[in-house]
Parts: structure tokens; sequence; C-alpha cells
């Protein structure tokens, strides 16, 4: 009924730069919280930005300055700016949708993950 998908991702040369997307659609009444996480192998999934519908945003510390999280409203799109990329950065980044369907309740959805590869 409500679909999450990421795209953008891909192989990136270290210092370089990538902007991540993440639709939502469907029946959808509302869109609270978006926000990106992301898994390295081995590792737990940790939160990398997030930003509310008044466009409060929150950033991990070792993405701050680097990385930029915007929303399109209208669209029920999240974006990440990835910009001065590390191999530290090399993960699965999923989109994480907060909101509430036309139809029935609220919803909390993922998306299914894009790679993004830093080289060193």
């Amino acid at each position: 009924q409500v679909q999450v998908v990421e795209s953008g991702g891909g192989l990136v040369k270290t210092g370089g730069s990538r902007r991540l997307s993440c639709a939502a659609s469907g029946s959808i009444f509302m869109i609270n919280t978006m926000g990106w996480y992301r898994q390295a192998p081995g590792k737990q999934r940790e939160l990398v930005a997030t930003i509310t519908s008044d466009g409060g945003t929150n950033y991990a510390d070792s993405v701050k300055g680097r990385f930029t999280v915007s929303r399109d409203n209208a669209k029920n799109t999240v974006y990440l700016q990835m910009n001065s990329l590390k191999p530290e950065d090399t993960a699965v980044y999923s989109c994480n949708v907060n909101g509430r369907y036309s139809d029935y309740g609220p919803f909390r959805l993922w998306g299914q993950g894009t790679q993004v590869t830093v080289s060193s």
C-alpha cells in the first residue's frame, strides 16, 4: 500500500560526492520524520541523519559538516547529500519513513537500501 524506495548509491572515490534519494508513495495522508541510516558489514545499523516535517535536522557526529539531509514534502521525498566521502562511509544506506496511512493508521517503513562504496 505504501512503498519506500531509495536510489543514488554507487561507487565513489574518496573525497567525492553523492546524493541519495528516498521516495515514499501510495496511500499516504502525511509524513512526519524521515531519516537515513546505514549499516556496514560486521557493524550495527546506525543513524546518519533525520529531518522532521518542519525541517528540523539531526546528524551523527561522524557526518556533520559533510552530509546534508533535506526533503520535498510535495513529493514525499527525502535526500541525503554526501560530500567529502571517506572509505568509512561505505555502507548500505536505508531510508526510514514515519507517517500515517490515508485509510488506516500510522506507519513506520524502511526502504530496501542502497549501497554506497567509497574507494580509497
